[in-house]
């Protein structure tokens, strides 16, 4: 059973947790450090023959266009992480279309093609803002992985099915969804997907999780950002709590990563959905085009 690899591309003061200390004015001053972390991920998973899903900032992308092609050509797959890492649930529709379509265009100038996944920031797609996926139809993305099925003080959606599924869009077509990954551990839904839990888990909780899952005939939907294999990034003066959050086992996330790439086959978010299930075989969600409702499965 092979399993989704996925790259949230964005730097290190990108993150939802520092928003409200670094605003996007401040960004352009901030040291960049995205390109020497991605290049470090693209050695390693190089060295382990794994082609992985980046889901690449549109701001990243404009700034450091060879960053993203050089991606591309390295056999990955390229998807949109919104333009400017701002969280879905403080959008409006017009501010979620425009930072959409502004990302795609810019992806879209760097690697020729049309772009087909999509990750919303910090997974900040929530159950009043079920319009997001119309939205994502009618813009090309046919495969979404925003959604991750725990109760967390930032995002998720603690009612939406575990497995990949189909959301259909009120007759217009449909969308296919691949939560983060989860296991059920008495009634509740454990993330094993890995980013920060890699680094605040041992090893063997993630790797249990992987291989639970795949037992079940399912893959597993894993992500980790390059500012996590970066020890030596910038330290800024935040809460405690983000600061754990944040800077704790960053020295060790490369080696557990390359431990998992030993471990576990790994490949694309879209040949994983090519190959696993076919639609007709995946649970199906069916969303009104403008109802704003629980999701449930």
């Amino acid at each position: 059973m092979r399993n989704a690899l996925t790259i949230d591309v964005e730097e290190w003061f990108h993150v939802s947790r520092f928003r409200n200390v670094i605003k996007p004015g401040d960004w352009p001053g901030l040291e960049s450090r995205v390109v020497q972390n991605v290049c470090y991920l693209l050695k390693l998973l190089r060295e382990h023959e794994v082609r992985a899903t980046f889901f690449v900032l549109g701001w990243i992308a404009e700034r450091h266009p060879e960053l993203v092609y050089t991606i591309a050509q390295y056999g990955h797959e390229i998807g949109s992480h919104s333009y400017a890492h701002q969280l879905v649930y403080e959008q409006t529709r017009e501010e979620f279309t425009d930072d959409l379509q502004k990302s795609l265009y810019a992806l879209r100038r760097v690697v020729g093609s049309e772009v087909k996944c999509y990750r919303a920031p910090s997974y900040s797609i929530s159950s009043r803002k079920l319009w997001v996926f119309d939205t994502l139809f009618d813009n090309g993305i046919s495969i979404d992985s925003s959604l991750f099925p725990i109760k967390h003080d930032l995002y998720g959606v603690s009612d939406s099915p575990t497995e990949i599924f189909e959301i259909s869009l009120n007759g217009k077509g449909s969308l296919t969804e691949c939560p983060l990954s989860t296991v059920s551990i008495a009634g509740k839904n454990f993330p094993v997907a890995g980013g920060g839990y890699l680094r605040l888990f041992p090893l063997w909780v993630i790797s249990k999780g992987i291989a639970r899952i795949n037992r079940a005939q399912q893959p597993a939907i894993i992500y980790v950002h390059p500012w996590e294999l970066d020890p030596l990034q910038p330290r800024i003066a935040v809460s405690f709590f983000d600061r754990i959050r944040h800077y704790a086992n960053l020295e060790t996330t490369a080696g557990k990563l390359r431990t998992l790439l030993r471990t576990f086959p790994f490949s694309t978010l879209g040949e994983i959905v090519a190959s696993h299930k076919p639609p007709g075989k995946r649970p199906l969600l069916t969303l009104e085009s403008t109802h704003e409702s629980n999701l449930q499965s």
